[in-house]
């Protein structure tokens, strides 16, 4: 940022969103840039289709600062629809098209949007969500299609600030007062960049399988990453775990980012089907994870199936960006660690007052660098609350090791203190997950009258396979304490996450306060 009193160099050029779009596509028109269902999309068409995008918005009296959002799964629409609203200086929602019209309604009527950019899919909600903003709704296909075909392109906007942001994300499943977290140009922008650097994937020669929704901040941001650069990318509408194994061995992909989710939908496929694709991705050099915690023994099986060199696991936040990366030669050495921070990145650990913690104490992770988010949009008290002299925080508690290498524990809000012990149940799901049976676990804590909290475990078995209640209690009391051992086990046959694959445990604490698991 420009201090208050100093102009700008003449040959100044503001890092945007599109920047590098439309870069590729003067460099290289023909080549294709985004495939999805079939279709292709070149650098050439899909410039000049952002470019349409922008002219429409303005023709409809889309201002520098106004609201757009879009709601839809992964579609060849997505990117331009970012790109040619944020040209206009115009800020896009990014909703999920899992929410419900009442939840759209409170999304869109927070932000004020003024044109809703709505996938067939997703039409009905819609339509029924209540907006007093909307003056325009276009829906993919012939509609949106024949109103593109009549936009006259526009350039990018030149008082663009590369600090002015260019999207709002909210989270899937909000409920109550939604939410909407403000990302800078300049962010994004400088996000790529960390990212070519640290994952070696992302050059103009580099073909991406984008899996993650866009309708989440880091499902946009490695997908847009291979557009900034001039790669290629093929984006799949919805996940299918075979179907995923079946286009890295069968096509020159060399990266992929995938959430925990998508990996234990890996590896609950049955073993014939999953040793059909065993070794058959040479051209993979990168496989990328985050949103939620990795598990170490799910790290394991990752490295085991796919290969040495490859896995990065990614420790950041919507509001913090990147923070922090394990890189490959480290996943099996440095157990349950996220890595060191990443690029232009620094990190401390401060206790309740604001002191910094000694290497191995616990403290909560606070981070400053480039890519943070401008703030939640309206919601300044908010924003106040989430900063520390400028320092974000995602609410994580972590250590340190003498090396910098940091591990998360848990999060803060979900610390146990039960019989007066504190507990981090990230650890006792780390030791559920090592069990053969189990495809997935969550530990919350529940009152209880004798200490206070108890600790309660929801369990998915993997298919085709039993465990007892009592192997699961002997499985931690081998690796845990003994007040570090659930004192209820709960099974599930899978667990509430929303879009981006974090475990709702909200949802489980109803669900505990309800004693009502199916």
């Amino acid at each position: 940022m420009i201090a208050s009193g100093r102009s700008l160099p003449s040959t100044y050029q503001p890092l945007l969103l599109s920047g590098g779009l439309h870069a590729s596509a003067a460099r290289v028109p023909h080549k294709p840039a985004l495939i999805c269902e079939g279709a292709t999309r070149s650098y050439g068409a899909l410039s000049d289709r952002a470019a349409r995008v922008a002219g429409g918005c303005a023709a409809l009296g889309l201002r520098p600062g106004d609201r757009a959002a879009i709601i839809a799964p992964n579609c060849i629409e997505y990117p331009e629809i970012m790109c040619g609203v944020s040209d206009t200086g115009g800020i896009v929602a990014t909703l999920s098209p899992r929410l419900t019209a009442r939840e759209i309604g409170a999304a869109v009527n927070d932000c004020g949007a003024r044109i809703v950019f709505a996938h067939p899919s997703a039409a009905d909600a819609v339509s029924a969500a209540r907006s007093t903003s909307v003056e325009r709704v276009l829906v993919f296909g012939p509609e949106y299609e024949a109103w593109l075909a009549t936009s006259q392109p526009a350039l990018p906007r030149t008082d663009i600030a590369e600090t002015d942001p260019f999207t709002l994300v909210y989270s899937s499943g909000t409920t109550g007062k939604p939410k909407g977290i403000v990302i800078s140009h300049r962010s994004r922008a400088l996000t790529f960049h960390g990212m070519a650097m640290e994952y070696g994937c992302y050059g103009p020669d580099d073909v991406q399988l984008g899996i993650a929704p866009m309708s989440h901040g880091a499902g946009f941001a490695f997908i847009m990453a291979s557009l900034y650069f001039g790669g290629t990318v093929e984006v799949l509408p919805r996940f299918d775990p075979e179907l995923v194994l079946s286009k890295l061995g069968s096509h020159p992909f060399t990266g992929v980012f995938m959430v925990p989710t998508h990996f234990q939908a890996i590896f609950g496929l049955e073993s014939a089907r999953l040793e059909r694709w065993r070794g058959t991705a040479p051209a993979l050099r990168t496989i990328m994870s985050n949103a939620s915690a990795l598990p170490q023994a799910v790290k394991e099986k990752i490295v085991a199936y796919f290969g040495d060199g490859l896995l990065h696991e990614t420790y950041g936040s919507t509001e913090a960006g990147i923070v922090t990366n394990l890189r490959p030669q480290d996943q099996l050495v440095r157990k349950q660690c996220v890595g060191p921070p990443f690029a232009v990145t620094l990190v401390r650990l401060l206790d309740d007052d604001g002191n910094e913690v000694p290497v191995g104490e616990v403290g909560e992770l606070y981070s400053l660098s480039p890519y943070i988010f401008n703030g939640y949009f309206g919601q300044p008290e908010e924003t106040a609350a989430a900063l520390r002299d400028g320092w974000i925080t995602a609410g994580d508690l972590a250590r340190r090791d003498q090396d910098g290498y940091l591990y998360i524990v848990d999060r803060k809000k979900d610390m146990v203190i039960t019989g007066g012990l504190n507990v981090y149940p990230r650890e006792v799901e780390e030791t559920l997950h090592s069990h053969p049976a189990v495809q997935e676990a969550a530990v919350i804590g529940v009152p209880d009258e004798r200490w206070g909290e108890a600790l309660q475990a929801y369990v998915a078995v993997r298919p085709g396979m039993n465990v007892r209640v009592a192997e699961l209690e002997d499985h931690c009391r081998n690796e845990l304490a003994g007040y570090k051992i659930p004192k209820l086990f709960r099974f599930m046959e899978s667990l509430p996450r929303n879009a981006g694959g974090k475990v709702l445990k909200g949802d489980l604490r109803d669900l505990a306060g309800r004693n009502d698991v199916a």
